[in-house]
């Protein structure tokens, strides 16, 4: 149902239609916002991301040639946006992580690898929504090497499919996948580590 209200909104400032650019701009603002913050990793630059976005969007509303692709484009604009800021952020980090910095570890038994990974697939929703968690889960995602974080971020908070991720970043379906499943799973170490620690956040990478 968002996606078809987003598809709606779209054709309507298509159309024209001067009422829907307050709507559009409620509707979208948070999301891109929250895709900044994560790609860019300070507020103040997320803030000006989302500004700069949405203006680059309307500004360039007549190259959306279809409105069922309006989301993907937004966020492709959104993410060249983000590109563009951290070039000339002072919060730029002076180099990027390795993803081997977040992989699981392996133990090696009877000759095969084992991922050490907890089983916390069980727990209840609501404490996975805990804010401690979510902390967690958004600092995990920020400290991710961009090119992974930027797949996992398309497809599992903005919800685009493999194709349009693929699309906006101007990659394969078959690397989106790789990079969706790595960035996953370097996640989910982060979150095993939190749940092995006794839920004490873990400090940031430096």
């Amino acid at each position: 149902m968002e996606r078809e209200a987003e598809v709606d909104l779209a054709r309507q400032l298509m159309t024209g239609d001067a009422n829907a650019f307050d709507r559009f701009v409620e509707h979208f603002r948070a999301k891109i916002f929250n895709y900044s913050w994560l790609m860019c990793g300070q507020r103040e630059d997320a803030e000006d991301v989302a500004q700069d976005t949405l203006l680059k969007v309307f500004e360039s509303l007549d190259q959306l040639r279809d409105p069922e692709r309006v989301r993907p484009w937004v966020f492709r604009i959104a993410r060249n946006a983000c590109l563009m800021k951290r070039r000339k952020s002072v919060f730029a980090p002076s180099h990027e992580l390795s993803l081997d910095d977040f992989m699981p570890a392996i133990d090696h038994q009877g000759g095969h690898a084992q991922l050490q990974i907890a089983d916390w697939s069980g727990l209840p929703d609501h404490q996975l929504m805990r804010s401690e968690m979510k902390h967690v889960l958004d600092q995990a995602i920020s400290e991710l090497p961009e090119n992974y974080k930027s797949v996992l971020l398309m497809r599992d908070v903005e919800e685009l499919s493999t194709l349009e991720t693929a699309q906006v970043l101007d990659l394969t379906e078959d690397v989106v996948k790789t990079r969706l499943h790595r960035a996953r799973l370097a996640v989910r170490q982060k979150l095993d580590e939190y749940l092995r620690s006794g839920g004490r956040v873990l400090s940031s990478h430096t």
